[in-house]
């Protein structure tokens, strides 16, 4: 390719075109040429990459970054992780659905990545990018990925700008990153704080880009939404939208008040709701907002969705939280809460649940604990959020713990709390723990089966004595706390092999209800409508129907994240289609996902010889280990949740 240079060299300072007389055809050939003028004339050109991408480009240039270095040879800058873990352990927390989400989705055609707002890696999933000399080290936890170390990048450039942004193949400063496609959306807080980034990279050119950034722009609303919710606790905050079916949807507004109804915090989405920014609002009481007495705004919400029109137009708007505000107490007191008229027994479509949930309901009322079980993505944390809602605690706290997701030297704290003073880097007041928030209410310990067994014999001892003493205190808890566990891991299998207490299972399992995998419900077909029919209504869009074609090789596939899965899926597809599209088609899904399904409808049936090779390849995996079915699965690259499966289907109890 020839390129056309300026007869005089360009510098920096001068705000013109670069080249003339160059037609490109794509940004990687931009970028190409404009590395030669940088090689060339020793500056960046104007007017040939886009503005954001160009400032970059400068800086980088500016930071001593070079641009032709191999990535292996490039400094590498990283920081202790479990100090970086430890600061950012509130993102981390609350950005686990949406990365088990898009891991899910993409698999391993994308590598998802969580940085922290000063660029450094706290995770990345996927192997997109384990080929690549020099990277799969640079993308562990505690190194930085700022401007100063590897130039435009969409982490460190995205944490800049301040916005959300995507690099084409060739964008990157660096020539050995001039392969990738990356996009990445920064993540705030309550308040506007950055807290970090998240990031999709995939190998060559991204054919959908912009579908792509309203994916990672709806995981971002949804991590923003969870953290507001844990910034503020202890406060109540309000959910509003401007259309109704926007409500409980990553895409509401949210805001947060004080006991004279002073406005502590709007997210972003609030103040765009709101036409207003963050500073003005925090100026502004609720009642000033909605034009309307507190007490009675409260009233409205506390009975269901209120609805008001306000100087930006009208709003519908509901509670999200009511922790300390006197005035809430005294309308609770004289307004009578309608029950939902659907319980999480009704809500269950498969008839062998019908049973297990009324029973749970009632385990409940008597507070007994309950035991969710069922793979990953089958809706343990949707099930016990309707369990709390149909139980006599609906009106308290329900607070749930990922203890997979936190780290083991954290947990400690996270469940049960500190005192100020307990630890170095311990918070001034200390914090409360996860037993003390749900109080009164509802404690939903997810993956149960991944927590340490030393921390199995202290929380066996608070539920056994119903009270927690902080870590640094002298004083005991006392507890009332309805107690519902999650796992996706055969919790009986784990006890017989000493990697789970016999004592803490028989503790937790009160009644036990299997969520069975999405492959395995009678109910799919209802299953489908009823997730395109949520969707539909939230994109206020006319009904849509899945062509018959489509729908059988929806029931032919194996659905590895299951529910969550099949909703990722659909709403992509969703996205995909134009406002006038009444059937979902092959069309509208991603090529990743077609090829899933092809290779699914392709795969022989599993029977005869090649039965009988899988049955010995298990058997032989587990006379080498000894019978550890986690060591077994690992040695054939399947989740022991796979195993089990398929000992089960062989016959192998």
């Amino acid at each position: 390719m020839s390129v056309t240079l300026a007869p005089k060299a360009v510098t920096d300072e001068q705000p013109q075109p670069s080249f003339r007389g160059y037609i490109a055809t794509s940004p990687r050939e931009l970028a190409n040429a404009a590395r030669q003028h940088i090689r060339t004339h020793g500056g960046v050109p104007f007017g040939f990459l886009r503005t954001e991408i160009e400032q970059s480009w400068r800086r980088s240039l500016r930071l001593g970054v070079d641009y032709h270095k191999p990535l292996h040879q490039c400094d590498m800058v990283c920081d202790d992780p479990t100090e970086v873990l430890q600061q950012n352990e509130l993102l981390i927390r609350n950005a686990q659905p949406e990365l088990d989400s898009l891991h899910h989705h993409f698999g391993n055609n994308a590598t998802i990545i969580l940085c922290s707002p000063d660029a450094h890696i706290i995770e990345a999933r996927g192997g997109a990018l384990a080929d690549v000399p020099g990277l799969a080290n640079r993308l562990q936890p505690g190194v930085i990925w700022q401007e100063g170390q590897f130039g435009t990048n969409a982490l460190g450039t995205a944490i800049i700008e301040r916005d959300t942004l995507h690099i084409h193949p060739g964008e990157h400063y660096l020539e050995s990153l001039s392969a990738f496609s990356c996009t990445s959306s920064p993540v705030f807080g309550a308040r506007g704080e950055l807290m970090g980034v998240l990031d999709l990279t995939r190998s060559g050119k991204n054919s959908q880009a912009m579908d792509v950034i309203g994916l990672l722009k709806f995981s971002v609303h949804a991590i923003e939404n969870r953290l507001f919710l844990r910034q503020l606790q202890g406060y109540t905050v309000i959910a509003f939208h401007n259309r109704q079916h926007y409500l409980r949807s990553a895409w509401q507004g949210l805001l947060a008040v004080d006991d004279n109804g002073r406005i502590l915090a709007v997210n972003q989405t609030g103040c765009q709701l709101l036409k207003q920014t963050r500073e003005r609002l925090l100026e502004t009481r609720l009642e000033q907002l909605f034009q309307l007495p507190l007490e009675k705004i409260l009233q409205q919400a506390h009975q269901g969705i209120g609805q008001r029109r306000t100087p930006s137009g009208k709003l519908y708007f509901e509670l999200i939280s009511t922790l300390n505000l006197p005035v809430i107490q005294s309308v609770a007191a004289h307004t009578p809460v309608q029950k939902q008229q659907t319980t999480a027994a009704a809500q269950a479509q498969e008839p062998a649940l019908q049973r297990s949930f009324t029973m749970a309901a009632r385990a409940i009322e008597h507070a007994i604990p309950v035991l969710l079980q069922g793979e990953t993505g089958t809706g343990k944390e949707v099930a016990a959020r309707r369990l709390h809602q149909d139980s006599g605690r609906s009106q308290r706290a329900f607070v749930a713990v990922n203890c997979a997701a936190i780290p083991e030297n954290l947990l400690e704290s996270e469940l049960f709390g500190y005192r100020e003073g307990a630890f170095t880097g311990a918070k001034k007041g200390g914090m409360k723990g996860r037993f003390e928030q749900a109080n009164g209410g509802t404690l939903f310990l997810d993956e149960i089966g991944d927590m340490p067994l030393d921390m199995q014999a202290r929380l066996l001892r608070v539920l056994q004595e119903r009270r927690v003493q902080p870590l640094g205190a002298g004083e005991e808890v006392e507890l009332d706390v309805q107690i519902i566990a999650a796992t996706h891991c055969e919790l009986k299998k784990m006890v017989a092999d000493g990697s789970f207490r016999e004592d803490l299972y028989y503790r937790l399992n009160g009644i036990s209800i299997t969520l069975p995998p999405l492959r395995e419900r009678s109910d799919f077909d209802a299953l489908i409508c009823q997730v395109i029919s949520d969707l539909c209504a939230a994109q206020k869009r006319t009904p849509v129907s899945v062509e018959a074609g489509l729908q059988q090789r929806f029931k032919r596939y194996h659905w590895p994240g299951n529910v969550r899965q099949l909703h990722m899926v659909l709403q992509v597809a969703l996205a995909f289609m134009e406002p006038d599209e009444t059937c979902l088609s092959d069309e509208h899904l991603t090529p990743d996902f077609i090829q899933e399904l092809v290779q699914t409808a392709a795969a022989p049936a599993r029977g005869g010889l090649l039965q009988e090779n899988e049955a010995s390849l298990i058997r032989q995996a587990l006379d080498q280990h000894d019978g550890n079915v986690s060591a077994a699965a690992s040695s054939l690259g399947i989740s022991r949740a796979t195993l089990y499966r398929r000992m089960k289907d062989l016959g192998n109890d």
